[in-house]
């Protein structure tokens, strides 16, 4: 991709349904909090792009749609003063979410639309090809083996919350939307399109029509976002509700400054702490490969007990078994029984989330002060650990120790890890042995 984003003055701005979008970037902010001031001070730093964790993948759709709300009202409010201070910024809106295809879709593009726009278009485009999905012929798929599987037919589409029906991107969105846009509406843009350059359509689109992008590798969206910037700067405005793979080709930045492999120069001890609360089935065969090793110990947190009114002594027990594992010199991998749960609602499910994070951050929010590192399995997990668990107002990500895995930093000044290093490691990425391999990294083991 040439520089044609370099000196422009544009600025992504991700509202991020959970932590994980950042996790094909490096050397930008994560911010936990959207009040007007952190907001100008993210829009004035240098870099040019920035997340909001809105968390709201962990929300119902009116929680949703009232947090994106308040956010848009304060990005506003950001960029109008800051041009009256005489800088302006130019721009371009994400909503980040899953590349499976779950998350509050259209609740919160129609919530931007409303309070940013208007805008000529707005864009699906789930493609995160580190984790193995693609979007060919107006279709989505997920690769296991190697092999495409249309994403409907895999676990994801039989989320509780987020459940789905269709692949095909445009029958997805006459599906989300309840017909109100019909799947014949849906303008695609094929590879065809994409690799031969679609700046011309994208100038002649208005009037917020849906559109869905074709990308099966990197090179695909780095030409799309070619065209989409020469596109901005003739007038149009664009929305995005995308995966990662997109904030790549818009960001263009160079190398991040730290390989993988070297990620333990991080830490601040090769003794950390790991803590899974993803549920999906490649997160249990990570665990399960993870604790092969022999220098971490096992700490399985039974839920009921987190639920009940024994909940303060089973916190204070695991805590006594995370201090004798560290008097071990061994990392202690904490994560929630595995079993298996029905509920009875969306609502119900949530509500048990939420319960159990809360429990899982008043762990996190005494840990040893001697912990060199954090693992933090799962999406929302990760952003219930970055601005409950830690308490964190902002954090910057300093690269991907493995393809989909931010590493992100405590600040200096923090009360209790100072610099500490925390993975943020999303449910859904990698194979069997991707968790072991992070720790091992962390762990500065070769």
């Amino acid at each position: 991709m040439n520089s044609v984003t370099a000196g422009a003055g544009h600025k992504v701005i991700v509202l991020d349904d959970d932590p994980t979008g950042s996790q094909t970037v490096h050397s930008c902010l994560l911010l936990t909090r959207w009040d007007t001031a952190t907001l100008k001070a993210a829009l004035s730093a240098p870099g040019p792009l920035f997340f909001i964790l809105t968390n709201t993948r962990g929300m119902s759709a009116g929680e949703a749609a009232e947090t994106v709300r308040v956010v848009c009202r304060n990005l506003r409010a950001a960029l109008a003063e800051l041009s009256c201070e005489g800088r302006t910024v130019r721009p371009i809106f994400v909503s980040r979410s899953d590349s499976t295809l779950r998350g509050h879709y259209p609740v919160e593009t129609d919530v931007m639309a409303e309070e940013l726009g208007p805008f000529d278009a707005h864009f699906l485009i789930p493609a995160f090809f580190e984790g193995g999905r693609v979007t060919r012929a107006g279709r989505h798929y997920l690769l296991i083996d190697g092999v495409p599987v249309p994403v409907h037919e895999t676990e994801f589409a039989r989320d509780t919350v987020f459940g789905f029906r269709n692949s095909d991107l445009r029958e997805y969105v006459a599906e989300k939307t309840a017909g109100r846009i019909a799947a014949a509406d849906v303008r695609t843009f094929f590879l065809s399109d994409v690799r031969a350059g679609c700046g011309a359509r994208l100038r002649a689109l208005s009037g917020n029509v849906c559109c869905v992008v074709d990308a099966v590798e990197q090179s695909d969206l780095d030409r799309f976002a070619l065209d989409l910037y020469e596109a901005v700067d003739a007038g149009q405005r664009f929305l995005f509700r995308s995966a990662a793979s997109l904030l790549t080709s818009l960001a263009n930045l160079p190398a991040q400054p730290v390989p993988p492999e070297a990620m333990s120069g991080y830490a601040r001890s090769p003794t950390g702490v790991v803590l899974v609360g993803s549920h999906v089935r490649k997160t249990t065969e990570q665990l399960t490969a993870l604790l092969r090793e022999p220098t971490v110990t096992a700490i399985e947190i039974d839920v009921d007990r987190a639920r009940s009114a024994d909940a303060l002594a089973l916190r204070d027990d695991v805590l006594a078994e995370v201090g004798a594992a560290h008097a071990a010199c061994k990392t202690p991998v904490l994560f929630t029984s595995r079993s298996e749960r029905q509920f009875a609602d969306s609502a119900e499910r949530l509500r048990f989330g939420a319960a159990i994070s809360a429990f899982l951050m008043s762990i996190v929010q005494a840990l040893p002060q001697t912990t060199g590192f954090l693992i933090s399995k799962g999406g929302i997990t990760s952003n219930d650990v970055l601005s409950t668990g830690l308490g964190l107002n902002t954090c910057e990500v300093v690269g991907q120790i493995l393809p989909g895995c931010s590493v992100v930093c405590c600040p200096k000044g923090h009360p209790r890890y100072p610099d500490m290093p925390v993975v943020i490691f999303p449910g859904n990425v990698g194979d069997s042995e991707a968790l072991r391999t992070v720790y091992r990294r962390m762990a500065g083991q070769s």
